[in-house]
């Protein structure tokens, strides 16, 4: 089931990142963040009061929040750092590059996941299940060859430069979302509930210390409703993540691979409603991602 539940997570990762793009197209990143943030934390807020008063309402979704002690508050406070400053350095990398060029290195962060899992968690993986990693990585190589048609000049691109630094601080957040729910036995869903109330003053600090004494200098904020659509595909993205990690025995290097498989709704997006270019050749490589995740979703 968690693996299923990874895949749903997937479909809306997908969705945020086709919304995200059309809402930062010449708009501020940190007011826009900001403001994604805070109704993702107006939709999951509801999760706290109804586990507090009427927990019965939630016990058949399985999303009912223990209380929290000092610790776990502590620890979704720092989640909340890490989570915020890899969404910072994340949007200003999706803003500068084409979506079906932003998102399939986005998806290259189970090869870091795989890495400290393997470090920090002892997990093994299946001749077969590395078989379909190293689909995955060959796809990867691949798109960065098509960029290069674009432009794209990976090693020296500040944008591309950004991303990965996002991405390897997104493997970092995945094996602490771990930490948190296996090793120091964490709800799930309130480690995810918590961390995004939290995200919301960390973000307000972003925001007025960072771009509201210089935002005259800088691209103008302007209210998109697609922003609504960012924090609610978002909230549901992870509510569906946060449940797979909860059950007894989910590899978090698993989760982060077919959560990946989200490049594929973002690749349509970039080809049907952006127009990007290059399509046919990226697609080469996006049917070696699809693969691969469906290789991982058949071995468990």
């Amino acid at each position: 089931m968690w693996l299923y539940l990874s895949a749903l997570s997937a479909v809306f990762i997908g969705l945020y990142d086709v919304c995200r793009k059309r809402a930062i197209h010449n708009n501020a990143v940190i007011p826009l963040l900001f403001f994604a943030v805070l109704v993702e934390a107006v939709f999951l807020s509801p999760i706290i009061v109804l586990s507090a008063f009427s927990p019965n309402l939630l016990t058949p979704l399985g999303i009912v929040i223990p209380s929290f002690g000092p610790l776990a508050h502590f620890c979704c406070v720092v989640k909340a750092v890490i989570v915020v400053g890899l969404w910072l350095l994340g949007n200003f990398a999706v803003k500068h590059l084409p979506i079906s060029i932003y998102a399939p290195i986005g998806a290259s962060g189970p090869a870091w996941t795989l890495l400290g899992a393997m470090l920090a968690f002892s997990e093994r993986l299946t001749p077969f299940q590395w078989a379909a990693f190293g689909i995955l990585f060959v796809s990867y190589y691949v798109f960065s060859l098509v960029g290069k048609r674009e432009g794209i000049i990976f090693h020296t691109n500040k944008w591309v430069i950004l991303l990965v630094l996002s991405v390897i601080v997104g493997a970092g957040s995945a094996l602490y979302d771990k930490y948190l729910v296996h090793t120091l036995g964490f709800s799930a869903v309130g480690v995810q509930v918590w961390f995004m109330i939290y995200s919301v003053p960390v973000m307000a600090f972003v925001l007025f210390a960072f771009w509201w004494p210089v935002r005259a200098k800088h691209t103008p904020f302007k209210w998109r409703w697609g922003i609504l659509l960012i924090g609610a595909s978002l909230g549901i993205a992870d509510i569906a993540y946060f449940k797979a990690l909860g059950y007894e025995g989910a590899m978090i290097s698993l989760v982060a691979a077919v959560r990946s498989g989200s490049v594929v709704i973002s690749f349509l997006g970039g080809a049907f409603l952006f127009g990007e270019v290059q399509i046919r050749r990226k697609a080469v490589a996006l049917v070696g991602v699809i693969a691969g995740v469906l290789m991982l979703l058949l071995s468990h």
